[in-house]
């Protein structure tokens, strides 16, 4: 479903990733951690070109992403993202957030956007709050809310970059459930969290990466988890910081 292969990119000077190779099969939930600073954003906002690479090839269901005669806006309607920070749009509703790029992008009328759009909305539990506004709901309401929009779009696979870490922790669990439950229904999705409990109760594989972007570990959750001795000293450094609390 998604394949990079060398994947290299600088900002000016600083190689932000290096040399990153991974394949995503379709089902397969891959976790993606590390400290800050180690290229994980830009990592997962190459493989719908938010952030284009200097080196490389990315592959989505067969299109080559880094080709310069792909389509973008086409291809980018097949991969849902979920942001750190929500991304809706203040002035709309929420049923207007849901509805507005599956008219304008994918060209659906507007009564069969709405009645998909509020089926998504019914599935992470916010149906009630359809005629709100965001300012009017929680940070994970709203989170919530940006999942639904990017199930609206019918991706055939979910990025989600850091979706959590601007949540209050009382807010982390309702969105981590959603996410949870379109990984057991078969949701082929790359997520870039610190959230290790999520990633041991879901992820098929974990990938590590490290300052420098360059990836460490890119293996099962058993073996991430289960067998420490047989990973890179950073990476036992890592886990035995986050795993000790």
């Amino acid at each position: 479903m998604i394949e990079l292969k060398n994947i290299s990119k600088w900002y000016g000077s600083f190689q932000v990733l290096n040399d990153c190779s991974t394949s995503i099969q379709k089902g397969e939930v891959v976790v993606v951690c590390g400290p800050s600073g180690s290229g994980k954003s830009t990592l997962i906002k190459t493989i719908n070109a938010l952030e284009p690479i200097q080196k490389g090839e990315i592959w989505v269901n067969g299109t080559p992403v880094h080709d310069p005669k792909t389509d973008l806006p086409r291809l980018r309607s097949q991969v849902g993202m979920v942001f750190q920070h929500f991304e809706l749009f203040p002035h709309l509703t929420v049923t207007e957030n849901l509805t507005i790029a599956q008219i304008k992008v994918l060209g659906r009328n507007p009564s069969d956007a709405k009645i998909h759009g509020l089926k998504y909305l019914e599935r992470v539990g916010l149906l009630a709050h359809k005629d709100k506004f965001p300012g009017q709901l929680s940070g994970g309401q709203q989170q919530r809310v940006a999942i639904a929009r990017a199930l609206s779009m019918d991706p055939i696979v979910m990025l989600f970059d850091e979706p959590t870490s601007a949540l209050d922790p009382e807010m982390v669990g309702e969105v981590l459930d959603v996410m949870v439950g379109l990984a057991q229904e078969g949701m082929t999705m790359m997520c870039v969290t610190h959230e290790m409990g999520f990633a041991k109760k879901v992820a098929s594989r974990v990938i590590f990466m490290d300052v420098g972007g360059k990836m460490l570990e890119d293996c099962t959750k058993a073996d991430f988890f289960g067998k420490p001795e047989e990973r890179q000293p950073r990476t036992k450094d890592f886990l035995s910081k986050i795993l000790q609390h």
